[in-house]
């Protein structure tokens, strides 16, 4: 019997768990993502830096920065890295429905296919919740939720959980969330 122990090699959902900075601090509305067992994992900050457009950047747990998610008009654009470059753009999002209650996003990711603009993810939910569900398609490619205690009446908005279902792409992920929850 022939059995991988590889983790990518199984068949089951991968847990993360995000922590938003509180009001206030320096840092605030950043986020912070650990895995199941409390490691770090991935870090969002905004852009320090002096720009006509609001800039989120998401780094690994070295400091390595993987995507920046740039927001202008109605609509945000991913870059690889910390590039802003039409060379380095991964994919756009547009608003298709945002009310107090339900927003709903399209991403539509740059490949090879440049004419090809349909929409490859559906992001719906409600962001003041923490909930989000991402589809490509009709399947369930990840899910967050806010983290619920027995006997609790109140519960913290900033820390939600985020799962990712098979095979798919924590990082491109925590790029579409950005634009979700977007502040």
């Amino acid at each position: 019997m022939n059995a991988s122990i590889s983790p990518s090699a199984w068949q089951i959902p991968v847990d993360f768990m995000i922590t938003k900075a509180p009001l206030g601090l320096t840092g605030a509305g950043d986020l912070t993502v650990y895995d199941a067992n409390g490691n770090l994992v991935f870090r969002i900050k905004r852009c320090s830096r002096p720009s006509p457009h609001r800039i989120k950047t998401l780094f690994d747990a070295m400091g390595n920065p993987l995507i920046t998610v740039v927001h202008h008009n109605d609509g945000w654009q991913a870059f690889r890295g910390n590039n802003y470059e039409w060379k380095d753009l991964i994919f756009t999002v547009e608003k298709t429905l945002y009310s107090p209650f339900k927003t709903e996003l399209e991403v539509v990711l740059l490949g090879r296919n440049q004419g090809d603009l349909k929409p490859s993810f559906r992001l719906k939910g409600n962001p003041f919740r923490r909930s989000c569900t991402i589809f490509t398609g009709d399947s369930i490619f990840a899910q967050t939720s806010l983290c619920y205690k027995l006997q609790k009446v109140i519960y913290s908005r900033r820390k939600f959980r985020l799962t990712v279902y098979p095979r798919n792409d924590p990082v491109l992920v925590m790029a579409m969330l950005v634009a979700f929850f977007w502040r």
